[in-house]
């Protein structure tokens, strides 16, 4: 059987964690970031599970998981 290519986006992307879940971060974080409030601007630091309808969709986009 061939190998299987990793999505270089989704690597980028995505981290798996230590007991496999999948993780991602928020977006518009550097863009027009004056007029964000201080609040909006920690949560942008913070890592978000990714939702259980994409994690499928992930889980082929990253065959070996990260390296």
């Amino acid at each position: 059987m061939p190998k299987l290519k990793t999505h270089k986006g989704a690597k980028r992307r995505f981290r798996i964690t230590g007991t496999g879940k999948l993780v991602r971060m928020k977006g518009h974080r550097s863009h027009l970031r004056r007029k964000k409030s201080n609040k909006a601007k920690r949560l942008f630091a913070k890592k978000l599970e990714v939702s259980p309808s994409d994690v499928k969709m992930l889980k082929r986009a990253l065959p070996y998981g990260l390296d």
